[in-house]
């Protein structure tokens, strides 16, 4: 169309006109765009507009965060806006309408005729102003060149837009056009809007696009460095799928995690895994090849697996062992022990004729270095199984039997389970060491933890926290030690067998030195086999003077002593060898006795009795002295006795006080004396009740200035009838007399049977009486 044609459309513009407000960015004159309106009021205006004469004004709200149910008025408009003919409408089904309109140029509002719904204007409409200076030309080309440069690397300007760029034929338009598809601020884009010089206008919108230039380079140089490790890890990947495709076809090992999945299957493939375990274990595989070697949880998976390749998950294998061969084995490493032998043999004989594997609980209790965990590596031996000890002595905290579980950094198997790891067996030897040790703490009882591996019935599937999984312990044999079964907790104590071990006799410690102690400290010292050699009175001579205690440890600590001098005088060519020890070499080896006879217990006046003690080092031997001062009447105890003891010597005061009659002592003697009863070693702390008639004998002694007969010991609780009630440890309590050179025991009656299980070796050269009454044990003190 010509200019002349145009001329009566600029001339037919209304001077008055509805003004539309529009959120969002505001229309730019010379382009044709559709609008959707919804709400009810801006129709009805477009209505009105159509019917006057097709045009209407359209101006940016100030506030874009003007709530949606407040009607702008005219004060909350720009001044300046658009005005555009309604080329077209489309009516929508939702009541909203489509317009299709052509902007014609700039105004401004001159006078507002309604301030509110709908708002009407008179207004000034705003020429484009013409420049064809060169200044305008070269922002003209500038504005060309520069976006073509910005749109070329922007997907989001279309070929379309590009074309209108280029056909638009006036350099405010091109302004205009540019400022309206830049991604400004709105109220930049207003103020160009209202910018009539054209220079000015130019000027400010060629500084958007170099703002917009410099924002896309930035863009595409972040777009680039992303793009460059997402390659490079994809790149990593390819080639390393594309290297384990070729060793897999050479037959070459793949990396370390598919070699670790591969070795972990191939195992796992092999056991013959059920239910629960199988589920679990497919499970955890599964989830191992997915991983990322990189991720903690490989390395927890990976150890979680391994430890289940590693445990012997299989039926025990049934090994025939003649009883014979395990006699001789257990023979050559232990010198008696015979209780603990026998239940070997049984429990092989049992389990021929029963052709299965299932394990025992064995508790072997007795002193300290009589044999208990030595024992255990000879019943290892004997039955021919692995052999895995550990101590529980101080343990507090139940996750080291049961494990921990494995949500914890650092998380690992209970001693059990650990063990079995290490033998490779389900039926192995277990010694648990020092079981009447265990601890308690706030991290949890070890002994409650046990309660289930030391049970028949529960241990078919043993649930350790870690691994998580039923597996059946039920084929070990369990060995505990202990010194004492008091610390020990009575549900703990009845799921195991008791064995006894007691302390030694002299001969017993002769005839173990000379058989196993000897050649060993030999062998440790570097001596020959043959090359010390010890007559019988000098071992019974260290046993006497120096190791006394019911086990062999200081028995064996004098001997190395004894070696390793004369290790030194070989070297210094003092001696040759072989070396004889006598009796009367000990004292320039070990220097004096540390026990001669006068530390054995003997009666030298009234008011003195000689007692048996148990203890948890063996038996022992007691002295009880009892004075009588004149003074208020009165009874006074000391040498740490314990509760239980205070009760015996008061219930033996009273009756002796009861009967002392009968033996010529008078009434007011109690009235007129304060007696006062000792047990020496004020140190040691006593208790229990079987000291009982030892302090009525020693009572009755004082009172009547009769001394008792010397080498009699006795051992026996009193009841307040004067009845003798049985005690226990009567084999320690035998051994620790016959050590102190005892020749007669007064037992209670109920305690014969105890008397027979002890070894006649052992009861030699001792008389012992079996009373069930005091009167019966004042007739044979006297």
């Amino acid at each position: 169309m010509s200019e002349n044609q145009i001329l009566p459309v600029d001339q037919a513009l209304p001077t008055k006109l509805y003004i539309m407000p529009i959120q969002g960015k505001p229309i730019f004159p010379g382009i044709f765009t559709p609008i959707m309106i919804h709400n009810s009021q801006d129709v009805d205006l477009a209505n009105r507009a159509m019917e006057d004469h097709n045009f209407m004004g359209l101006i940016l709200v100030k506030n874009e965060d003007l709530a949606g149910d407040h009607l702008p008025e005219a004060s909350d408009l720009y001044q300046v806006g658009s005005v555009v003919k309604i080329v077209k409408k489309l009516n929508l089904p939702d009541g909203g309408m489509n317009l299709f309109i052509s902007t014609i140029k700039r105004f401004r509002i001159k006078k507002v005729i309604s301030n509110q719904y709908p708002i009407t204007a008179a207004v000034q409409y705003i020429d484009e102003p013409e420049d064809n200076s060169a200044e305008v030309k070269a922002l003209t080309r500038a504005l060309i060149s520069e976006m073509k440069q910005l749109s070329e690397n922007n997907p989001l300007f279309s070929e379309e837009m590009r074309l209108n760029m280029v056909n638009i034929d006036h350099p405010g338009k091109i302004a205009d056009f540019i400022v309206s598809i830049l991604n400004i601020d709105r109220k930049e884009q207003q103020n160009v809007l209202e910018t009539i010089d054209l220079r000015s206008r130019m000027e400010t919108v060629l500084l958007f696009i170099k703002k917009e230039q410099e924002l896309l380079q930035i863009q595409k140089k972040i777009q680039k460095q992303i793009d460059e490790k997402i390659s490079k890890s994809q790149r990593e990947y390819f080639l390393k799928e594309q290297l384990k495709a070729i060793k897999e076809e050479l037959g070459m090992t793949v990396d370390a995690k598919s070699k670790e999945y591969q070795t972990f299957k191939d195992i796992l493939d092999k056991l013959d895994l059920k239910g629960e375990v199988k589920e679990k274990v497919d499970e955890e595989l599964d989830k191992f090849r997915l991983m990322d070697p990189g991720s903690s949880e490989f390395i927890v998976t990976r150890n979680y697996l391994d430890l289940i390749c590693h445990l012997p998950w299989g039926k025990a294998e049934i090994i025939e062992t003649g009883l014979d061969a395990a006699q001789a084995v257990l023979d050559k490493d232990h010198f008696g022990l015979e209780d603990v032998k026998t239940r070997i043999i049984e429990y092989l004989a049992v389990r021929s004729l029963k052709k299965d594997s299932k394990g025992s609980i064995i508790c072997l209790v007795g002193p300290p270095g009589v044999g208990k965990t030595s024992v255990g590596k000879s019943i290892a031996r004997a039955l021919g199984k692995e052999f895995f000890r550990f101590s529980v002595g101080g343990m507090r905290d139940e996750a080291e039997i049961k494990g921990h579980r494995r949500t914890y950094v650092g998380a690992m198997s209970g001693k059990i389970i650990q063990g079995l790891k290490i033998v490779k067996k389900p039926d192995p030897v277990f010694m648990i060491d020092e079981i009447d040790k265990l601890g308690a703490s706030y991290q949890g009882d070890p002994s409650s933890a046990l309660l289930e591996v030391l049970d028949p019935e529960q241990n078919v599937s043993f649930r350790d926290h870690y691994l998580d999984l039923p597996f059946d312990i039920s084929n070990i044999l369990f060995i505990t030690t202990a010194n004492t079964l008091d610390t020990i907790p009575g549900p703990l104590l009845d799921r195991m067998e008791v064995i006894r071990l007691s302390g030694y006799i002299n001969d017993e410690k002769v005839a173990i030195a000379k058989k196993y102690l000897i050649p060993k400290s030999l062998e440790e010292h570097g001596l020959g086999k043959n090359a010390v050699k010890y007559d019988k009175a000098a071992l019974l001579a260290i046993a006497e003077g120096y190791a006394r205690e019911a086990g062999l440890r200081n028995f064996e600590k004098y001997l190395d002593t004894i070696h390793r001098k004369i290790a030194k005088s070989v070297l210094l060519n003092e001696v040759k060898l072989p070396v004889s020890i006598k009796e009367t070499d000990l004292i320039s080896y070990l220097k004096q006795p540390v026990f001669n006879d006068s530390d054995i217990k003997r009666v030298s006046k009234a008011g003195m009795a000689i007692g048996l003690a148990w203890t948890s080092l063996g038996g022992a031997t007691l002295t009880i002295e009892a004075v009588a001062i004149k003074g208020r009447e009165g009874f006074k105890l000391t040498g740490q006795m314990g509760e239980v003891m205070q009760e015996s010597a008061n219930i033996a005061y009273t009756y002796v006080r009861q009967i002392a009659e009968k033996y010529g002592v008078g009434r007011d003697f109690f009235e007129n004396h304060m007696i006062h009863l000792h047990i020496p070693a004020g140190a040691t702390p006593k208790d229990g009740p079987s000291a009982g008639i030892t302090m009525a004998s020693c009572l009755l002694s004082l009172v009547t200035s009769k001394m008792l007969r010397k080498n009699l010991a006795m051992t026996g609780e009193l009841s307040l009838v004067g009845s003798v009630l049985p005690i226990g440890g009567l084999k320690e309590k035998t051994i620790a007399a016959k050590r102190n050179k005892i020749k007669e025991i007064i037992i209670p009656h109920q305690n014969l049977k105890d008397l027979e299980e002890i070894p006649d070796h052992i009861k030699k050269g001792i008389q012992f009486h079996a009373l069930k009454t005091m009167e019966e044990v004042v007739e044979k003190i006297f």
